[in-house]
């Protein structure tokens, strides 16, 4: 059960779902006015394309990056307005949740951070129009054997998500000879994603290139709590470390599994994971079924943890 302290895990791309944010933002004012500096800041209807969809609309990674950023940030401002005894320890975010995760945690302010990821958005999706790539989820294998096959396709590990739970990102030849000999290297199950391109792979240069002057010119601040990045699953807090790991997360390997294992190695066993879909919660089964996580999206999930840590502090 999540007490007064938790780190924060914020949803990667893959989590949206249309209508989200919507009842946060009918319910708290403070919801309202982020929704509507996104709008502004951004020069299209962000709210109606996480409200409405379609869902081909939404999963476009250009809108799609930005939506969970804001709905993040607006999440986590709801939970410090409702639950301000709550001490915020760490955080760290799946891909795309990197990013607001460092906003949450002070690296940078709302709307740099919309102004970046909305620029990543942009740069990936164009990646992904001028490559033919897809990545591969790969079940029941072990880190070196799926770098071995990674190796024998030429493509690239994505994600290091959980025990016996990696993706493979490359182009849909080398992806498609990856699924055909897994089990040759002890993989029991390989199934390609519905995805529009090969993200954590080299075919992200191009947008990792173009993302880099962005970071350059940003202000970054020192987190103000622990943030681990994906690509080196270590804390982070120097700004120019915090560029580096920022622009080579967009081609390099998410180390998911080991980012929590760095939490968990340091003492930290409450986790509230931000964003649709409960993707996270279910990872942290496979990484360590003694930590506690909640999961935050809409307004029956805050009304639920708000209540669950009440009554943790009457019955203490």
């Amino acid at each position: 059960m999540i007490r007064n302290s938790a780190v924060l895990l914020f949803a990667g791309q893959g989590a949206q779902s249309v209508g989200m944010g919507r009842d946060l933002v009918e319910r708290y004012p403070i919801a309202a006015e982020r929704m509507a500096q996104a709008d502004e800041q951004l020069g299209f209807s962000l709210s109606d394309v996480m409200f409405n969809g379609p869902s081909g609309e939404l999963t476009r990674t250009s809108r799609c990056q930005p939506a969970l950023f804001v709905h993040g940030i607006i999440c986590l401002e709801i939970l410090r307005d409702q639950l301000p005894d709550l001490d915020i320890v760490g955080t760290a975010g799946l891909s795309l949740g990197e990013f607001t995760a460092h906003a949450a945690a002070g690296t940078f302010d709302f709307a740099s951070g919309l102004d970046l990821v909305a620029k990543r958005g942009r740069f990936m999706e164009e990646a992904t129009s001028t490559t033919e790539g897809t990545m591969a989820a790969l079940m029941g294998a072990e880190d070196e054997k799926v770098e071995e096959l990674a190796t024998a396709c030429n493509i690239d590990v994505a994600n290091y998500n959980a025990p016996g739970q990696i993706v493979v990102s490359g182009t849909k030849e080398g992806v498609a000879l990856a699924i055909e000999r897994a089990k040759d290297f002890g993989i029991r199950i390989a199934k390609e994603l519905d995805v529009a391109g090969a993200y954590h792979s080299r075919l992200m240069i191009s947008a990792q290139e173009k993302l880099a002057p962005a970071l350059a010119a940003l202000d970054v601040k020192e987190p103000e709590i622990r943030l681990v990045c994906n690509v080196d699953a270590d804390l982070v807090t120097a700004p120019e470390d915090i560029r580096s790991t920022l622009v080579r997360q967009v081609s390099g390997s998410v180390r998911w599994s080991d980012s929590i294992r760095k939490f968990i190695a340091d003492g930290d066993t409450n986790f509230i994971e931000i964003g649709p879909g409960g993707v996270l919660s279910g990872l942290m089964k496979r990484i360590d079924r003694s930590a506690s996580i909640a999961s935050v999206h809409d307004c029956a999930s805050i009304d639920n943890l708000i209540e669950s840590i009440a009554d943790l502090e009457a019955a203490a």
